[in-house]
């Protein structure tokens, strides 16, 4: 996999970052259209279970996030059921997979 953007790169660390102080297994990031960025782990209770990507996305949208350019799941793999509403809420968006070390597996684009 070729070397993520920059802006990527922040996404990468907030979502590590998050991984960390949940101590979970995988975290996520997102960054919104305005270029905002939201962070998250997984939730599991007995009456809610979300993804740490449907997290970050759930924060970005009531924080009033209009769209999303792009997400990333450290940990995680490809069949995570937030990148299905990550491409509901912007069908453009790419979302990033990586190792927990941060490197790059591979791009789910949504189109």
């Amino acid at each position: 996999m070729s070397t993520p953007a920059p802006e990527d790169d922040k996404l990468i660390v907030l979502a590590r970052g998050a991984l960390a102080r949940a101590e979970a297994a995988t975290g996520a990031s997102v960054r919104d259209g305005d270029g905002r960025t939201y962070a998250g782990a997984p939730v599991v209770t007995r009456a809610l279970t979300l993804t740490a990507l449907q997290v970050a996305a759930a924060t970005a949208l009531s924080s009033g996030a209009r769209s999303i350019e792009a997400a990333v799941i450290v940990g995680g793999d490809g069949l995570d059921p937030g990148i299905g509403l990550v491409t509901e809420i912007s069908p453009d968006a790419y979302t990033l997979i990586t190792d927990l070390k941060g490197s790059v597996v591979s791009k789910v684009v949504s189109r």
